[in-house]
């Protein structure tokens, strides 16, 4: 969590310094010069609660329709794949948060686009499928003057050292290799946040990883939202012109929803429509090596 500690701030032979007047400008500037920051997402304890049972039941009904046994054996058992197009309006207003729309604003000019989300559960004393080191936007070994990828991760239960707070490695999305172990055990930081806070991360920060949470009493859960640049050459001019009046209006011009294709809503998702944000990423990714693209 970002806390202003007692600092020497005496300084000269400055030309140039950033200027930060608020909190929210504080995490943006971290997100820029340390790859990751902590956001308030301002919801009461009220709201949380109201997002926690729309969580839980989103998944109850995942896992009845595609079968526990089924994901289980492919380890999908602690993912939501799309919560978006699955559950209710609770996951909705997490992309549109205001204060997160803002940062993201800044940190990824013109238009970006909701390429991910995911519910995931961290859960206790097991081994979980992400406690690995790795970049969000994998293979990719080249450092970007700005972000191509923002991930927010927003804190439905805190993130605590107990429960599995995320590590991350300070500013390694300045660097092109991944380090060496003994630069991971020397550097690595473990990032905790109270619940209602978006933990957000530049996507090309060199590895972080779930920590498995040993000693947590429960489960911890986290919607997970990647917000990727939107490029123009993947947009015909008459696609998602319905989807924004009937999502954003004229509230968040800048943002283009999941499952909103050709002017209109896709209906609740099938197991392919859910693969289908995961998907076009991908594709992308592979468009210029020579990998089998295909889900």
């Amino acid at each position: 969590m970002n806390e202003l500690r007692d600092i020497p701030q005496n300084s000269y032979g400055i030309l140039a310094q950033n200027s930060g007047a608020c909190a929210l400008d504080l995490a943006v500037e971290q997100v820029r010069a340390l790859g990751y920051g902590v956001l308030d997402g301002g919801y009461s304890a009220a709201a949380l609660q109201g997002i926690g049972q729309e969580f839980d039941d989103t998944r109850a009904r995942y896992l009845a329709s595609y079968g526990e046994a089924r994901l289980r054996a492919v380890d999908e058992h602690n993912t939501v794949r799309a919560p978006l197009t699955h559950g209710g309006r609770a996951f909705l207003e997490l992309a549109l948060n205001t204060r997160l729309r803002a940062a993201l604003t800044q940190l990824i000019p013109g238009k970006f686009v909701l390429n991910q989300q995911n519910g995931i559960v961290n859960p206790p004393r097991e081994t979980y499928n992400q406690a690995a080191w790795h970049r969000d936007l994998p293979y990719q070994h080249f450092v970007a003057s700005r972000p191509l990828a923002i991930n927010a991760l927003f804190c439905l239960d805190e993130f605590t050292r107990d429960n599995g707070a995320s590590f991350v490695l300070p500013a390694s999305h300045k660097c092109e290799a991944f380090p060496s172990d003994d630069y991971i055990r020397a550097s690595a930081v473990q990032v905790e946040a109270p619940a209602g806070f978006y933990l957000l991360l530049d996507c090309m920060r060199v590895p972080r990883r779930w920590f498995q949470s040993y000693r947590a009493p429960a489960a911890r859960r986290q919607p997970h939202l990647q917000h990727s640049v939107f490029q123009a050459a993947d947009k015909h001019p008459a696609q998602h012109a319905g989807a924004g009046a009937q999502h954003r209006g004229a509230r968040n011009p800048g943002l283009r929803l999941p499952g909103t294709r050709l002017g209109r809503r896709l209906p609740r998702a099938t197991a392919g429509q859910g693969r289908l944000m995961h998907t076009l990423v991908w594709r992308r990714l592979c468009a210029s090596r020579s990998v089998d693209a295909r889900p």
